[in-house]
C-alpha cells in the first residue's frame, strides 16, 4: 500500500465533515475555518499517539516528526497532561 493511499480514509473523513459544515451552515459566512480544524483534529490526534506510544513522549513525538518540546506544550495546552 502506497504512503498516500493510508491518507485517503482520514482525507475523506475531513472531507465529509468540512462538506456538512458548509452545508449546516446554510449560507452564512465561515469563520476561522483553518483554526477550527487544527483544534478539532489535534487533540485526538494527540490523545491517539500517546496511547499507542504507551505515554513515552519522545517516541510519540518521532513519530508525530515534532520536536518533544513541542509535543509536551501541546500536551499541556490540550490538558493531556499536568
Amino acid at each position: 500500500m502506497s504512503r498516500s493511499s493510508h491518507h485517503k480514509p482520514i482525507d475523506e473523513c475531513i472531507r465529509g465533515a468540512l462538506e456538512q459544515y458548509f452545508e449546516d451552515l446554510r449560507g452564512t459566512e465561515p469563520h476561522a475555518v483553518h483554526e477550527m480544524i487544527l483544534q478539532a483534529v489535534e487533540r485526538p490526534m494527540l490523545d491517539v499517539v500517546m496511547k499507542h506510544a504507551d505515554g513515552n513522549q519522545s517516541k510519540a513525538a518521532e513519530w508525530l516528526g515534532i520536536n518533544r518540546n513541542t509535543l509536551r506544550r501541546k500536551l499541556l495546552d490540550h490538558k493531556l497532561i499536568k
